[in-house]
């Protein structure tokens, strides 16, 4: 997990407590899967008995860091920032331990709240007079900017979001005693910025950071991203059904990395599983222990179980009962992009072609349906279909309102009553 480490400071966590900080960018209310290589990193620095501190960048959110972006972001209100920063924490909480008395019990701070009332003279007067343009400008975000933005460059805005980031660390390390900052590789720049603010106004050397490295698919492709966009910790935005199957769905390779990094596995127990998967690497014991532990951790045991249950009703043996025991989130998660029809109630009880054909108009004729439920090419939630003649009832129904209708072995449609 480690990039980049200042040195001395493997020495330094090994001499006492000490406290580190990740920066989190809160222009949303949920973290997503690519904030949680620095959230693991505090994870292992709260176990390893130090003691974590997460920055909500509410000061910086509302200015947009330069690092890895083409286009300046948008600038959040205040109303906005601090909404989400109750979201993030509530998420953070299952990663890290805020609430014991013990000496280093995790810390949620915003740096919106030591930036807000100090003026912009004294802040240039102050922080500004320790760092020198051309220090700025030898930072690769920024000098990757430049060079992809010729016409329209970059603003003065984004330009001082290295020397905020650096005061951050300055505050942290003069009012929380923090010694140590923690990032993705892309914040080297701006985290030894603060390391050098901290030397030339406090004359002290013993800041310390470490870098992981950004994360990657072996492919090249972006982590965490789906053609839905990305992979959210919040339920709202992706549900537990689809997160389980994000992890469960990544290539081999992928697997034995991530699972290194973003579960609390022994090396033994990873190495255990790597055999595993070397001798029947089809069954993806790595691939479905990677999706368990991070469902259970991010959600619950009870929506891993719901996510475990779903994936059969698409990829195994499930039966009707399976459908019903199905939560009806789940259920529709699975469900998502195929085609439904929205049909009455009052169709309960008449023919099935008429219901599959005329009313919902999932085949094109009552000889084409005819003939695949002779050739048994047709099931009703997940039991094939016997005769023509069957008048699906209200029992039929899952959650009082849906009837699964598969034609063949992997074309779905979805009913629904109302």
């Amino acid at each position: 997990m480690i990039h980049d480490i200042i040195p001395g400071t493997e020495e330094a966590l090994n001499k006492g407590m000490v406290s580190g900080y990740v920066g989190i960018d809160p222009t949303a209310d949920s973290l997503h899967i690519g904030h949680l290589v620095g959230v693991m990193m505090l994870r292992h620095l709260q176990r390893a008995g130090h003691r974590p501190i997460a920055v909500v960048g509410g000061a910086t959110g509302m200015i947009g860091d330069p690092s890895l972006k083409a286009a300046e972001r948008t600038l959040l209100d205040e109303e906005t920032l601090r909404h989400n920063q109750e979201a993030i924490k509530a998420q953070l909480a299952k990663f890290l331990d805020f609430e014991s008395d013990a000496p280093n019990a995790a810390k949620l701070l915003n740096n919106y709240d030591w930036m807000k009332d100090y003026s912009f003279l004294n802040f240039i007067r102050d922080i500004g007079k320790h760092i020198t343009v051309n220090y700025m400008m030898s930072k690769d975000s920024v000098k990757k900017r430049l060079e992809a933005n010729a016409q329209s460059g970059l603003s003065f805005t984004e330009f001082s979001y290295q020397l905020l980031q650096g005061y951050d660390y300055l505050y942290l390390y003069k009012n929380e005693n923090c010694r140590l900052q923690l990032g993705g590789s892309d914040q080297w720049g701006n985290i030894t910025t603060g390391m050098e603010l901290i030397r030339r106004t406090q004359g002290a050397t013993d800041a310390y950071a470490i870098t992981c490295p950004l994360i990657t698919k072996a492919d090249g492709t972006k982590f965490g991203k789906t053609e839905s966009g990305n992979v959210w910790l919040d339920r709202r935005y992706t549900s537990p059904y689809k997160f389980y199957q994000f992890w469960l769905n990544v290539s081999d390779e992928d697997a034995g990395r991530f699972i290194r990094i973003f579960t609390s596995l022994s090396k033994d127990e990873i190495e255990a599983l790597e055999n595993e998967q070397a001798t029947a690497p089809h069954l993806r014991p790595m691939q479905k222990k990677l999706a368990e532990e991070l469902t259970i951790l991010v959600h619950s045991k009870e929506d891993y179980e719901n996510s475990v249950k779903a994936s059969e009703i698409l990829f195994g043996n499930a039966t009707k009962d399976t459908l019903k025991s199905v939560d009806e989130e789940t259920f529709l998660s699975v469900f998502e992009g195929v085609p439904m029809a929205v049909v009455s109630k009052d169709n309960l009880g008449g023919g099935v072609l008429d219901l599959l054909v005329e009313k919902a108009g999932f085949f094109k004729s009552k000889g084409e349906l005819r003939k695949l439920i002779q050739s048994g090419g047709v099931s009703l939630n997940k039991e094939k279909l016997e005769s023509e003649q069957y008048a699906p009832s209200a029992d039929d129904l899952i959650d009082d309102k849906y009837m699964i209708v598969q034609k063949g072995r992997k074309n779905y449609f979805l009913l629904r009553f109302e």
